[in-house]
């Protein structure tokens, strides 16, 4: 194929006699046109990194050529609604790193947890008090939750994406709007532990490092409201088997939960519910864009005087 790049545009100096020490530097110069700040610093940061694991690990051509076949064997499983590279990332610790990292939150607000490999968009709106599982071989489950700001207000009109799975498929989800107290509630199951997907790469990854493929007892929510602090989190059950070993490293002490029982005055307060019934009750604290937004440049510009004090932050992203 005949090229139409003009001679005068390749990058000086020439690529040649490149080895393990110039090899680096060379490809990062071919790289600096980059018109983009920070994408120009993730891509350096990114080969620097790449090239100082290969150079540290005295990595093996045919190590190599198996991570190749590895992920792409990754990719190939992906689809609409299964993402292997994200099951990838999650058993790998990077999800919760990089919620942790773009979601800060300040003191007194609900943490972050990571996604997981279970969500879907096709939940449906639902009013407060309906059922959102259909499965007969759970044991029944009043939530009852309100979203406020850090000071106690109540927060309305939330968009509230919930989740959970039941014994045989994915179920157990729906939408709601938290009312003008701020408070939504449904009826679901008590939530039991599951594995991720272990019939792919992750799963024989997982094999081979002697890992299980267990997450602990959970219920997933997300948060949305126009300028408010998009919060992705879930609620653990206290007391579960892998409560200290959940295989995306997901829990947080301040999201793990005791289940109550339902009393009669309750019963009474909320249609369908009964004494006895078990009751998941929690206040979820949200904060406002510009909050998570001042602490996150905070501590990029803390993190990056770490290692390079002379880099530029743009919109609290470093770059260079």
């Amino acid at each position: 194929m005949k090229s139409n790049i003009p001679a005068s545009n390749v990058p000086q100096p020439s690529l040649k006699d490149l080895n393990i020490e110039n090899i680096t530097a060379n490809v990062n110069l071919v790289n600096s046109s980059n018109p983009s700040p920070r994408f120009k610093f993730l891509l350096e940061r990114l080969v620097v990194h790449l090239h100082d694991f290969a150079r540290e690990t005295r990595l093996s051509q045919d190590e190599w050529l198996q991570a190749i076949q590895f992920l792409t064997s990754t990719g190939q499983i992906c689809s609409d609604v299964r993402q292997e590279f994200i099951l990838l990332s999650d058993i790998l610790g990077l999800s919760l790193l990089v919620d942790s990292i773009d979601h800060p939150k300040p003191a007194r607000s609900t943490e972050g947890t990571v996604l997981g490999p279970f969500h879907t968009h096709d939940a449906e709106l639902v009013k407060h008090g309906d059922q959102i599982s259909h499965d007969h071989n759970g044991e029944p489950l009043l939530v009852v939750c309100t979203v406020k700001d850090k000071n106690g207000n109540p927060i309305s009109d939330v968009k509230v994406d919930i989740w959970e799975i039941d014994s045989n498929r994915p179920d157990g989800r729906c939408i709601i709007t938290s009312d003008q107290n701020g408070k939504f509630w449904f009826k679901g199951i008590v939530p039991v532990p599951y594995p991720i997907p272990h019939d792919g790469t992750v799963g024989k990854l997982l094999a081979i490092l002697k890992r299980h493929p267990m997450r602990p007892s959970h219920m997933h929510f997300m948060f949305e409201k126009s300028g408010w602090d998009k919060l992705i989190t879930a609620l653990y059950l206290r007391g579960d088997p892998y409560e200290t070993s959940d295989a995306v490293f997901g829990v947080k002490e301040s999201l793990v939960v005791d289940l109550g029982e339902v009393d009669e005055a309750t019963a009474q307060h909320y249609a369908g519910a009964y004494k006895g019934m078990k009751l998941l009750a929690y206040n979820f604290v949200l904060v406002t864009e510009k909050d998570a937004e001042r602490l996150r440049m905070g501590r990029n510009r803390e993190a990056t005087d770490k290692f390079n004090p002379t880099a530029q932050t743009d919109n609290g992203f470093i770059g260079f």
